[in-house]
């Protein structure tokens, strides 16, 4: 059965489109509480933007979701912590809406330099009043940046067309980097003392919440025009209003507010305050962009994959392509560990060589623990709680990173000690076939192998004689179960050997036993690498 999405409000239907294929794409009023309560119960996937609620209540009666993805950039009508201890993805739409709010501000702070808003409104009550209306030219003049984020950035990109001198404060970011961009980073007195233009691009936080009020705003310099197009409460409203009526602050152009939606406020009363219903991310590229960008992170997500925009993994963010392919090795290889030693490891470590370490590989850690645990628990393990499934287990992954060489291009390996003390490794390894990259597992414990890391594999230990071969084919055969693939290793003639079988079908707990009691090997090990662990 197709998995079910959730569409809770509008959505581009060019991400429609994306998702309609594979999935039952369903529709829900996400302000209808008792509608939303009743259909995310089916729902594999909840997809939202700004006016529903994703509470603990909602994801509590979606027993079903994995992933819940808001088309958009903030999460503050999502309950990342509640969705974190329910294993559920939480996506967003970090980058679709930058240019259009980089523009945004453009626009606000262009419009309150030339009276536009007031004149138009003018015009269109039958007065002609050139004169009245006068404005400033942006060439020339000081812009002072707040905040050097993404959209700061494409801001002071697009600003430094127009002839201005560009300034900025922002503590985290380098003045090198800023130097690259154009930019002298200042501190935020100076930079409020010397701005004829100041446009705030910050994320609300405890931190930013009222960083200008009455105290910075009697820094300004005489005559400054401010934008705030970024989130709402950053510049103190009362106090605005109070540089407003003081003359100190020119003009203001705000798309945010500390409290929306807002269709009264004392700003509002200022011909030089040009204000916007919260525009910054609408446009149709922006809705596009937001919309198209969490349908592909949806489908990552119920296809079991890595999903780089969610924001409750560790170890999230862009993954190089390089280090990508690796990610489903290291979950199998996770998961045989598991089989092989037949329960949890005290302690784990991956250890990862080859060309590849040359990237970033931090990642390869949470896949090979989203592995471990896959056939171990209960609930469903994902990218989100396998951390939290390992803690609570007291089994700590390590991530070691090797700079010798290997006889392959990339070797990821496996290590664990079992509380009886028993060691155990497994190996494997990524070869390209044509255009197909094959996960390959070179070896368990310090047996060599050579086979593809699929399907459903056995294994078996037992002592090096003539006939065990047949017997397990034989008693394969007369239960129904093909062999695929079959690889023995030695340690000598006679001695420990390790065999690995690859069948087309499920091999249960009964028929394992049969075939290791056949053959004399204490136990078989069965692992079902076909089995999506999301």
């Amino acid at each position: 059965m197709a998995a079910v999405v959730l569409i809770a409000e509008e959505l581009a239907p060019s991400a429609i489109s994306v998702l309609a294929h594979d999935y039952d794409v369903r529709r829900v009023d996400g302000a209808d509480r008792t509608a939303l309560l009743a259909a995310v119960g089916e729902a594999d996937a909840l997809i939202v933007r700004s006016a529903t609620t994703v509470d603990a209540a909602v994801l509590a009666a979606g027993p079903r979701l994995r992933v819940v993805a808001r088309a958009g950039v903030g999460l503050d009508n999502i309950d990342v912590a509640a969705a974190t201890a329910r294993g559920v993805l939480v996506v967003n739409a970090p980058t679709s809406n930058i240019v259009s709010a980089a523009e945004q501000a453009i626009a606000l702070l262009l419009a309150v330099a030339r009276h536009t808003v007031s004149a138009a409104t003018a015009l269109r009550g039958g007065r002609w009043e050139r004169s009245r209306f006068t404005g400033v030219e942006v060439q020339g003049k000081t812009v002072g940046v707040i905040g050097l984020g993404r959209i700061g950035v494409l801001f002071a990109q697009r600003m430094a067309a127009f002839g201005t001198r560009l300034i900025a404060y922002d503590p985290y970011v380098q003045p090198a980097r800023a130097a690259q961009l154009g930019v002298r980073l200042v501190g935020l007195a100076e930079l409020l003392r010397e701005s004829d233009f100041i446009s705030v691009h910050l994320p609300r936080t405890p931190e930013t919440m009222g960083l200008l009020g009455d105290k910075e705003l009697a820094l300004v310099k005489p005559g400054v025009r401010i934008v705030n197009a970024a989130r709402g409460g950053l510049i103190d409203e009362d106090a605005l209003a109070a540089a407003l009526r003081e003359g100190r602050v020119a003009g203001a152009g705000l798309d945010v507010f500390v409290t929306e939606p807002l269709t009264s406020s004392p700003l509002f009363s200022f011909d030089n305050v040009v204000v916007t219903p919260h525009l910054g991310a609408s446009t149709v590229e922006a809705q596009d962009k937001a919309g198209l960008s969490v349908a592909r992170s949806v489908k990552l997500a119920l296809d079991g994959e890595f999903v780089p925009d969610a924001v409750n993994v560790q170890a999230g963010g862009v993954v190089d392509e390089d280090v990508r392919p690796l990610l489903s090795l290291a979950e199998k290889l996770g998961r045989v560990f598991t089989a092989v030693a037949g329960g949890v490891a005290a302690g784990v470590s991956v250890e990862v060589r080859g060309e590849i370490v040359s990237h970033d590989v931090a990642v390869l850690r949470l896949a090979t623990t989203k592995g471990l645990f896959t056939s171990v628990v209960d609930e469903r393990v994902t990218y989100v709680n396998a951390p939290q499934l390992a803690a609570d287990r007291g089994v700590e992954v390590d991530l070691v990173v090797s700079e010798e060489p290997c006889e392959h291009q990339n070797l990821l390996t496996v290590r664990g000690a079992l509380p009886d003390g028993r060691r155990v490794s497994v190996a494997g390894t990524l070869t390209v076939t044509g255009a197909r990259e094959i996960a390959k597992l070179t070896g368990v414990d310090d047996f060599d192998l050579d086979l593809n890391a699929d399907g459903v594999l056995l294994f078996f230990r037992y002592s090096d004689r003539p006939g065990v071969v047949g017997a397990i084919g034989t008693i394969l055969g007369e239960a129904g179960v093909n062999i695929a693939a079959m690889q023995v290793a030695r340690r000598s003639a006679g001695g420990e050997a390790l065999m690995t079988l690859t069948v087309d079908s499920s091999v249960g707990a009964e028929l394992l036993s049969t075939v290791a009691s056949a053959i004399g090997s204490s136990r078989g090990h069965v692992v079902d690498l076909r089995i999506n662990g999301s």
